[in-house]
């Protein structure tokens, strides 16, 4: 073995650099938050050739005070935390006081500043790592950083660079990520002398959602939720976009704790599981959500670059953000929330707040139509067969479709309820109705599967479920942590149906299981269940096994395409959908209806041209 020596200074730097300066974007987020730690209201972003030439980072901070300014390029010198205390309450984007220091190590680095109480800015200049004396500059209130040829003393390192426009790219995007953690300061970016993005500061909530829709797309605003959530000291508010807003890929997702974004499993566990039961197969959620609480219940000093944090009360952080974002989407309704459309229609009206509580008024036109038993001729079978699983005598529980007048009744726009008006069914399969921004496409087997599984799942809920004791115990084989879980968690399980008991420090023993999931892999479903309650504190396998068998009675039961509807059938269904939690999408997660507003029909018949 070579004998141990200590390392430089220089390469102590370089190595530091390797774990948080990874790509020029990387560089571009350490200048930025220690702008935005400065208090800077203004930045501006200048980039050449993707910033491996250059990456200019000016503000209108506080500044740095000439005898600061060597050690603000020192390893491990910052004004952000003086003790150990301060760690575990840190409120800054910043607080290593490593950055300035790796980047200058791997760069052609200069930094000039004026402190608000200096009357002469200073400059000081670093070439790889070998620092120059300050010496006074022009330069108004504030502070610039100049970092040049990235990389150039690392050749490995800049060999890993890629093409310009995507290097740009991920600057871009972060960028983007930042405006949005600090709506209130103006964002600047150029690239090779060219302006690329400028986001004015937000002084309202409508300038907010501007910003917003300058990041996430136009359409967003009229095609989220608003969320402004608070209980057990945690506070969440935002946007989630609807399940008809949703993506191929997860780059659309912004959550920020105490002002940092992050990247988090716990987090990731909850939005999935609040979307589960609205969101299409491979579609990935939209969302702009800010988290905040104590800053002593999170810990931010778990990954080098900052992307990660652990909560350290995950438990309930996850059920706090699950139960928010689960019945803020439960309160959407058919034609209520947002407008499933590429023309925004009253943006306004298609928000929705969600703070806790469920909307209470009762529209003038809901007594307009009776809903009485009218049979389709639908299966009731399956339902049946749930009643008696659920301890019941089997019965007649569905309630298909409805009586209503026997003709549409005449309305003014003001009054037409969300939906409108049936005037039609097309092939059998669709329905056809007139509101006040247009035309309404309904997909009647769709939305009616939704209404049927809802109600299904309101009667679970009212009702003790059933288990049934194995014939033959079955033994599994788990981990030693998920044994404990399935230990500590006994009672929670029963509640469900599931006995378990341990067997030994890597084995349970299944006793009973519930009678609706009967015919299910029990060693796999127990092995899931296991696993999400050792990560997570909490599963929803049961409950998730359980809807998707109802999710398959629903849709048994529920009318067929190919069924002709009367005019007062179809209104039933359209005031059901109005009044039902979800009816925006199926069970599968497919839209159950589309809007078509005059001005897109007026574009297709090219009126006004």
């Amino acid at each position: 073995m070579p004998t141990i020596r200590p390392l430089s200074p220089e390469l102590i730097n370089q190595i530091a650099a390797g774990e948080v300066i990874e790509r020029p974007s990387s560089v571009v987020k350490e200048l930025v938050e220690n702008s935005l730690d400065a208090g800077a209201t203004r930045i501006e972003v200048d980039i050449e050739q993707g910033g491996s030439r250059l990456i200019r980072v000016r503000d209108d901070g506080g500044g740095i005070a000439q005898d600061e300014l060597e050690l603000a390029v020192a390893s491990h010198a910052t004004s952000k935390i003086g003790s150990f205390d301060d760690l575990e309450h840190v409120a800054s984007m910043g607080f290593r006081g490593e950055a300035l220091a790796s980047v200058s190590s791997v760069a052609r680095f200069a930094l000039t500043s004026r402190a608000r109480e200096q009357d002469t800015a200073f400059r000081i200049e670093v070439d790889g790592g070998k620092m120059q004396a300050a010496r006074p500059a022009q330069h108004p209130q504030g502070t610039s950083v100049e970092v040049r040829d990235l990389f150039y003393n690392v050749p490995a390192r800049r060999k890993f660079l890629r093409a310009e426009r995507t290097e740009f790219a991920h600057i871009d995007d972060l960028l983007k990520s930042l405006a949005l953690a600090r709506r209130s300061v103006e964002f600047r970016l150029s690239h090779n002398g060219k302006p690329v993005r400028m986001l004015k500061a937000a002084r309202d909530e409508a300038a907010a959602l501007q910003r917003v829709a300058e990041v996430l797309g136009d359409d967003f605003p009229t095609q989220s939720l608003r969320i402004d959530h608070a209980v057990a000291g945690l506070h969440l508010s935002g946007w989630v976009g609807l399940p008809t807003a949703s993506r191929s890929q997860a780059d659309s997702q912004y959550f920020y704790v105490n002002g940092r974004l992050v990247r988090d499993r716990i987090v990731a566990h909850a939005v999935r599981q609040a979307y589960a039961d609205v969101l299409f197969h491979g579609r990935h959620a939209v969302f702009v959500l800010y988290l905040e609480l104590d800053p002593a219940g999170v810990d931010v000093n778990v990954h080098p670059a900052k992307h990660e944090v652990r909560f350290r009360e995950q438990r309930l952080v996850h059920d706090f953000l699950f139960r928010t974002l689960h019945e803020a989407l439960a309160q959407t309704r058919a034609g209520q929330v947002g407008l499933p459309t590429h023309e925004a229609v009253a943006p306004a009206p298609s928000m929705l707040t969600y703070a806790g509580t469920a909307p209470t008024s009762t529209p003038a036109w809901s007594g307009k139509f009776s809903q009485s038993r009218l049979s389709l001729g639908v299966r009731d079978e399956p339902l049946a067969d749930y009643a008696a699983l659920l301890g019941g005598e089997p019965r007649q529980v569905s309630e298909p479709i409805y009586a209503a007048n026997s003709a549409m009744p005449p309305a003014q726009d003001d009054e037409a309820p969300p939906l409108g008006f049936a005037i039609a069914q097309l092939k059998s399969i669709y329905i056809l109705a007139e509101n006040a921004h247009g035309l309404v496409l309904v997909d009647m087997h769709a939305a009616h599967e939704r209404i049927t599984y809802e109600k299904l799942k309101a009667g679970r809920a009212c009702s003790n479920l059933r288990s049934q004791m194995m014939l033959v115990p079955l033994n599994v084989a788990v981990s030693a942590k998920e044994a404990a879980a399935a230990e500590e968690h006994a009672d929670a399980l029963a509640e469900w149906g599931l006995e378990l008991s341990r067997s030994g420090p890597s084995g349970v023993v299944v006793r009973r299981i519930p009678a609706l999931l009967e015919g299910a892999d029990v060693g796999q479903l127990c092995r899931d269940v296991l696993a999400e309650l050792a990560l997570h504190g909490s599963s929803r396998r049961l409950q998730e096994l359980e809807n998707e068998l109802l999710s398959t009675m629903a849709c048994h039961g529920s009318v067929r395409a190919g069924r002709r509807l009367t005019v007062p059938e179809m209104n039933a269904l359209l005031r059901e959908m109005e009044a039902t939690e979800r009816s925006g999408q199926c069970n599968h997660g497919r839209p159950t209806w589309t809007q078509l507003s005059l001005g897109e029909l007026d574009k297709l018949f090219l009126r006004g041209r």
